[in-house]
């Protein structure tokens, strides 16, 4: 098990990579005391039985630049893969503002091969590779030095089946032909705004049973203060103050720190300092909100005259789709979606792209009445009228 451990040794290792078709890749990080994750190890492996055709990459070794992995990211003709991309995509954004082009992720193509919702790595190494996977080491230090065998096998693991879990998934894609599905749901994942979360916005993801304007604006006040304070001193925003804690706030609206002492949910070093001080300012903020800048919760959905009937029509629809296609149903629409096809939306994710074509298109002749569904033994089938 090799670890590269120098600039230059990892350049000589990309060389050797950008001369092949794909590169399988997976990270190791810590991000249970910080707001963005630590990088402590990278995993890397061409297609080849050479020993030392998969590597272990230590980004914590002095003087270690991962530049040359980052110049290897922009090479279009060698394909990027990884199992369950999103938070590996995210540390190289953060760490170094680029995304892997082309990039291929086994976990959204197993959804569209018909492995099921969200299918984990062991999984597909089991089915696929016929193999097993030793997780002991899953939830071990990985930034503490040395790394034991035990660590560099597990995390080598991660790269050597997916090379073969790659070709596999290809190949059927291709005689598919829903090559185009996948890159049309990877897209999202080479976008920045997926990854940069606004202080501003930050409110919105806060669960609240009350709408009143004036309440929430002190929850958005709050709720940007808390972000933009973890953010900038790289500490998990429940280090701030937690959610339950952030509606306390919103709700008894302390004016001086005498009055935070009488708060049940707020930790001990969010009293005093910096943190209650933004607290306080930002109680103020809210409560001296203009009322035409109010915040606004979008009850559009829950204004929306569902057809309980068609929305369950079309549940057996997608149902009947999901068991043709072998695509995941989640993939394909929500139950939120299928609730606001049968209430008249049609801007939705489900009625476009390659969704369409599988369940959009019978969709919209179901709720026109152009298409009726029948029983057929274990089947469901459209019958056009």
């Amino acid at each position: 098990m090799r670890t590269l451990k120098t600039t230059q040794e990892l350049a000589d290792f990309c060389a050797v990579a950008s001369k092949h078709p794909y590169l399988t890749l997976d990270t190791e990080f810590l991000r249970e005391r910080t707001y963005y994750s630590k990088l402590c190890l990278v995993q890397l492996a061409y297609p080849s039985e050479d020993e030392d055709s998969a590597v272990l990459v230590d980004p914590l070794a002095e003087g270690m630049s991962l530049e040359p992995l980052y110049e290897l990211f922009k090479n279009e003709k060698v394909v990027k893969v990884f199992h369950a991309a999103r938070q590996d995509l995210e540390i190289f954004w953060f760490e170094a503002g680029v995304f892997p082009t082309p990039l291929f992720d086994t976990q959204v193509a197993a959804m569209v091969c018909g492995f099921g919702e969200q299918v984990g790595y062991e999984t597909l190494v089991r089915k696929i590779c016929r193999e097993g996977v030793d997780k002991t080491s899953r939830f071990t230090d990985w930034s503490r030095r040395p790394l034991s065998d035990a660590q560099k096998t597990y995390a080598l693991a991660d790269v050597t089946h997916l090379r073969k879990i790659y070709e596999h998934l290809a190949a059927e894609l291709e005689k598919s032909r829903r090559s185009h599905w996948v890159a049309e749901e990877l897209r999202i994942l080479t976008q920045p705004e997926t990854y940069n979360v606004r202080p501003e916005d930050a409110w919105r993801r806060v669960k609240t049973r009350t709408n009143s304007g004036k309440f929430l604006a002190v929850v958005r006040e709050l709720a940007h203060f808390r972000e933009g304070y973890a953010q900038d001193n790289n500490v998990p925003r429940s280090r701030v103050f937690k959610d339950d804690a952030l509606i306390e706030m919103a709700s008894i609206k302390p004016r001086t720190p005498a009055d935070l002492g009488g708060s049940r949910l707020l930790l001990r070093e969010a009293r005093k300092g910096p943190i209650a001080d933004g607290i306080l300012a930002a109680v103020k903020r809210g409560m001296n909100c203009p009322a035409d800048a109010l915040p606004k919760v979008d009850n559009s959905r829950d204004k929306l005259k569902v057809n309980p009937a068609l929305a369950d029509l079309l549940r057996v629809l997608l149902k009947s789709k999901t068991e043709s296609s072998g695509v995941a149903a989640k993939l394909i629409a929500s139950s939120s979606e299928l609730d606001q096809i049968a209430a008249g939306e049609r801007s939705l994710p489900a009625m476009s792209g390659w969704r369409f074509e599988v369940f959009g298109e019978d969709a919209l002749k179901l709720c026109e009445g152009k298409i009726a569904l029948a029983a057929k033994g274990q089947s469901v089938r459209v019958v056009s009228l």
